[in-house]
Formats: C-alpha cells, structure tokens, sequence
C-alpha cells in the first residue's frame, strides 16, 4: 500500500516548490518528500528546507520511503523523535515544574555521558525523559511517590505516550523495560541502561543538597559505588567537585 503522504493525489499547492542555492543563487526546484536535489548551475546539494519527516522520525520503513537520508537528515530526524518525547513529558505533568526539570537535567546529562558511550541515544534520551513518568500515578494510588511504585506504574504510562507517537515497538518494549526497574541495576545490564542509570544518579546527587554545604567525601562514596560508566563517574567528579 503506498504511503498517503507520498501519493502525489493528495498533494496540494505548494508541495512543490522552488529555493534558491545558497552557493550560486540558481533556482532548484524541490517536491516536498526530496530530502536533497543537486544543483544545475554549481553541482552543490541543497538540503530541502522545508522537509518534515512526520512519521518518519519512527517509522521502521522510513528509509526505504525516503530513500538514503544524508548525515544531516538523520541528525534532524533524531532530534525529531526526542524533541517530541521531551513535549509529551511537559504535557503529562503540566505546572509539575520540578518533575519537567527533573527529567530535563537527566536527559541532558544522558547527552554528555553519550558523547563517550556508544549506547542508543534515542532509547537512552526517551528513557530519561519517561524516567519519571510513573510519579504522579504513584502518589495518586499509594500517597508515595518510593522508587518501587514509579517502577511500578511507569511503564504502562510511558508505553501508551510513546505508542501515541508511532515509535518503533522494539524501542518501546526497551525504554519500559529501564523504566520498570530504573532505581534497581540488574546482575547485567545493558549499555541503554547503565548511561540512564548514571544520569540519574549524578542528577539526583546535584539535587539532594539544597542549599546546604556539600558532604563531599558522601558524594564521592556513593557516586564512585554506584555509578556504572567511566564516563559517569568522571563526570559525576567534574559536576560535583569531588576529589579524584
């Protein structure tokens, strides 16, 4: 069955459309599912400015829908799928302001920590985002918002939000599995998992002393006990201030 989307039928005035090269200036003419067209005049490729990968940030077939992606569309198309996730998380807790910057601060030191983890990003940033997400259930049915009950009710919340944005079941399936027993490292664990882990950690660390002064020899107990990457605990030395 061939994608709605992509049947020229269901086009409308301005699917095609023309954008000038920035190298020379020549007019390139585009149609909107074009992720580049070569230009005539100077032989540059222009990236279509206008594409919007919609279901493709997801989709298992997208590939073979829009054909070889260049570097810079895989890029967009990532940041596509977390930027959503991100959005969904705002909207599920609304004025909860400290549960958003929770799950902010862990999703972008996720991102620092797979800067030198070969792990999943996007399963590891949807999981940072959806850590959490089980709190607010937890405290409606228990009155506790304890680890146990987060790992509890979590899953099934994360799984209906991430399912209502078409990702690919496979991820789905692995982000609910880290949240299910997020606070609670297994014998062995995978990369996804520890780089979550680790994030949440150092987070939770930066987060646990207010304003008071900081009991650093703690700090550097508990982070180098717990923490399950090197490059977790380098950066939970560097964040925190702790001795080498």
């Amino acid at each position: 069955m061939k994608c709605p989307g992509q049947d020229t039928q269901n086009w409308k005035p301005g699917d095609i459309f023309e954008v000038p090269c920035a190298q020379c200036g020549r007019i390139v003419e585009f149609f909107k599912d074009d992720t580049s067209r070569k230009c005539k005049g100077c032989g540059a490729r222009v990236l279509n400015p206008k594409l919007d990968f919609g279901c493709a940030a997801y989709c298992a077939y997208a590939d073979q829908c829009l054909r070889e992606l260049p570097p810079e569309m895989l890029v967009q198309r990532t940041s596509l799928f977390k930027d959503r996730v991100a959005c969904e998380m705002r909207r599920y807790f609304g004025t909860d302001v400290k549960r958003i910057r929770h799950a902010e601060r862990v999703a972008q030191v996720a991102g620092l920590i797979l800067d030198q983890e070969a792990a999943d990003c996007a399963v590891v940033i949807a999981a940072a985002y959806l850590h959490d997400i089980g709190i607010r259930e937890a405290e409606k049915r228990y009155q506790s918002s304890e680890a146990r009950y987060q790992e509890e009710l979590g899953p099934h919340i994360a799984r209906a939000l991430l399912e209502s944005l078409k990702a690919d079941a496979k991820l789905i399936d692995e982000v609910c599995d880290i949240i299910g027993h997020h606070h609670h490292p297994r014998t062995q664990e995978t990369l996804n998992f520890k780089v979550l882990y680790d994030a949440d950690c150092i987070v939770n660390l930066e987060e646990s002393g207010g304003d008071k002064p900081r009991d650093t020899d703690r700090l550097a107990q508990v982070s180098g006990r717990n923490l399950l990457t090197e490059t977790g605990k380098a950066l939970a030395r560097e964040r925190l201030s702790l001795p080498v």
